[in-house]
C-alpha cells in the first residue's frame, strides 16, 4: 500500500504538471489572438512558478532507487596524517550531523573513535529519515581539505584526507544470508563519553567479514548484547551495499568508463587557505563560502551528483522557463 500511494502521487503530479502547462499554453494562445497582456502575463508567471513544481519532481525521480528510501549508515575515517586527517575527520562528522539534522532527521552516533591528540580516527552515524539514504549515497568517497594547519607551529599550509562510506539500513524485507564461521568477533571496551560502566567493561563490538574484508564496530549501547545484535544490522547493510554498488557499476560501465572518478576515490576538495573554495569533483559545482557548507549546506553538491547519476551531467535538467 505505501508503495501504491507513493506511485499514485507520482502520477498525479505529473498529470497535474502536464494539465497546467496545456491550460496556461491556451491561456497564452488565447492572450495574443485578443491581445490581452494581462492574460499573457498571468499564464507566464504560473508557467514560472511551475518551475519550483519541476524541480522538486526531477529531485523525486532522482530518489527512486532500490534502496533510497532507506535510513543510512554514514561511516567516517581519518586518513593518514595523523592529528591533521583526525581533527579534518571530526569536521566532516560535525557536518554531516548538522546537514541531517537541517533535513529533519533523527541522528545517532553508533561508533565513535578518538584521535590521539584531537579529532576522531573513525565514527559511524545513523541517519533515520525518507529518503536518508537516497541522498547521502552519492557522499561515498575521499574528501581533501587544504588549510593553514592549527596544530603547526610554522603556520604551514596542509592537505589532509578522509574517507566517507554510506551504505543504507537494511529492512526487514531484505533477506541478507551471513554464514557466522565466515565472521570474528571482537569485544573491548569504549572510548570516548559514556560513563563509567561503558568506560570499564568490554560492551563495544567489532565483527570482521573475513570474506569480505568489512569491518563494523558499535559502542553505542551499554549492553554488550544490544551492540552485537546492531552490529550484526550494520554488516548485513555494508554486505547490501556492496551488492548494489556491483550491480552499479555493471549497470553503468559505459558511463563510468568516461571518468576516473569513482568509489572510494577523492570526490571533494575544501580549500580553507590561500582562497576558499568547495569543488566537487565529479560535477564541478564550487562554493565559494566552505564555513556555510561545513555547517552542513551540502545539498547542491548532493543534487548534483544524483543529476549526473541520473542523465550523465550535474546541471538541471530544466534551468528556465523560455
Amino acid at each position: 500500500m505505501k508503495e501504491r500511494q507513493h506511485l499514485d502521487d507520482s502520477i498525479s503530479g505529473i498529470r497535474k504538471l502536464e494539465q497546467d502547462l496545456a491550460d496556461n499554453l491556451e491561456l497564452i494562445e488565447m492572450g495574443e489572438m485578443e491581445d490581452d497582456q494581462d492574460v499573457i502575463q498571468e499564464a507566464e508567471t504560473a508557467l514560472k512558478e511551475m518551475l519550483g513544481t519541476v524541480n522538486k519532481l526531477q529531485l523525486q525521480s532522482l530518489l527512486s532507487g532500490e534502496a533510497d528510501g532507506n535510513d543510512t549508515y554514514v561511516e567516517i575515517n581519518s586518513g593518514a596524517g595523523g592529528t591533521e586527517s583526525q581533527d579534518w575527520a571530526s569536521m566532516l562528522l560535525r557536518m554531516y550531523r548538522r546537514w541531517g539534522e537541517q533535513q529533519g532527521f533523527k541522528v545517532e552516533l553508533m561508533e565513535y573513535n578518538d584521535g590521539e591528540e584531537a579529532g576522531i580516527k573513525s565514527a559511524t552515524l545513523l541517519m533515520k529519515g525518507e529518503n536518508a539514504y537516497g541522498w547521502m549515497k552519492t557522499e561515498s568517497g575521499v574528501h581533501r581539505l587544504v588549510r593553514i594547519s592549527p596544530y603547526d607551529s610554522n603556520a604551514r599550509r596542509h592537505t589532509s584526507f578522509a574517507s566517507v562510506w554510506v551504505y543504507p539500513v537494511v529492512d526487514d524485507s531484505i533477506n541478507i544470508e551471513i554464514n557466522e564461521s565466515d565472521c570474528r568477533i571482537d569485544t573491548y571496551r569504549a572510548s570516548g563519553a559514556g560513563g563509567q560502566h561503558v568506560n570499564t567493561t568490554d560492551s563495544a563490538v567489532r565483527i570482521t567479514h573475513m570474506p569480505t574484508g568489512i569491518v563494523v564496530q558499535c559502542q553505542s549501547e551499554r549492553s554488550q548484547h544490544k551492540n552485537r545484535a546492531t552490529a550484526w544490522n550494520m554488516l548485513k547493510a555494508r554486505l547490501y551495499e556492496a551488492e548494489l554498488q556491483r550491480r552499479e557499476e555493471e549497470a553503468n560501465k559505459e558511463a563510468s568508463s568516461k571518468t576516473d572518478i569513482g568509489w572510494g576515490h577523492q570526490i571533494r576538495s575544501y580549500v580553507l587557505q590561500p582562497y576558499q573554495l568547495v569543488k566537487d569533483l565529479r560535477t564541478g559545482v564550487e562554493s565559494t563560502a566552505p564555513q556555510d557548507v561545513l555547517d552542513g549546506d551540502v545539498t547542491k553538491f548532493m543534487e548534483a551528483a544524483l543529476a549526473q547519476r541520473a542523465f550523465g551531467t550535474g546541471d538541471q535538467v530544466i534551468e528556465d522557463v523560455e
